[in-house]
């Protein structure tokens, strides 16, 4: 029995891809970096920024760093409210609370910034617990966010808990917790990613993922 279910952000619980890639085209720009496609920057989504930068347009270690305080110029206030919430997030959540699960928020996202997208779009009233990284770029890793959001639950035994996720860090960062997880395809993951990163369960769909956790 899943009591603890643990859900990402972005590309789980909203669609963030319009103003990412904003944010991250308008970074790459103070380097003198034109971006013609924005949708190649959709490989920023999920995983730590600074990681990205580094993976995508080897800048060196303090560049990256830089790079993600550049992007949180556009980011803080303008890229995080171009966004938007999947269909069915809002009745997923409220049907698992009203199951008496304990829904917690699990991000690489900072703190501040997931709690002003979760009040914004008024979901945040359906989460006990809300865990993300910091601005100085601590807790990052998906996998230390986890161990924290189920530091703050009492820690729970394993298989009562289950991380959902798009991306392969949210995967391997509940393997690494060794807790279970959901892949979802309506995300930026592929069936490919998520089915290497280990997910114990597959899904296409919000209503599947809602039908899955209210069974589980």
């Amino acid at each position: 029995m899943s009591d603890f279910i643990l859900f990402d952000l972005d590309g789980t619980l909203t669609d963030p891809g319009e103003g990412i890639t904003n944010s991250v085209a308008y970074a790459l720009r103070k380097y003198g970096i034109e971006v013609e496609d924005k949708a190649t920057l959709n490989t920023f989504i999920g995983p730590p920024l600074h990681e990205s930068f580094q993976k995508y347009y080897n800048f060196s270690i303090l560049q990256s760093f830089d790079a993600v305080t550049k992007y949180r110029e556009y980011y803080r206030d303008r890229g995080i409210f171009e966004n938007r919430l999947y269909d069915g997030i809002i009745d997923m959540l409220s049907s698992l609370k009203a199951a008496g699960k304990c829904v917690i928020m699990a991000t690489s996202k900072p703190t501040v910034f997931a709690e002003r997208i979760a009040d914004h779009y008024g979901f945040r009233q359906y989460f006990d617990i809300l865990v993300g990284s910091e601005l100085d770029g601590k807790r990052v890793d998906k996998a230390e966010v986890i161990e924290e959001a189920l530091r703050q639950a009492g820690s729970p035994s394993p298989e009562s808990c289950i991380m959902i996720g798009d991306r392969l860090h949210d995967i391997e960062g509940a393997r690494k917790n060794s807790i279970p997880s959901v892949g979802v395809l309506y995300g930026y993951g592929s069936r490919e990613e998520l089915c290497d990163a280990g997910a114990d369960v597959i899904v296409e769909t919000v209503s599947e993922l809602k039908a899955y956790l209210l069974k589980s």
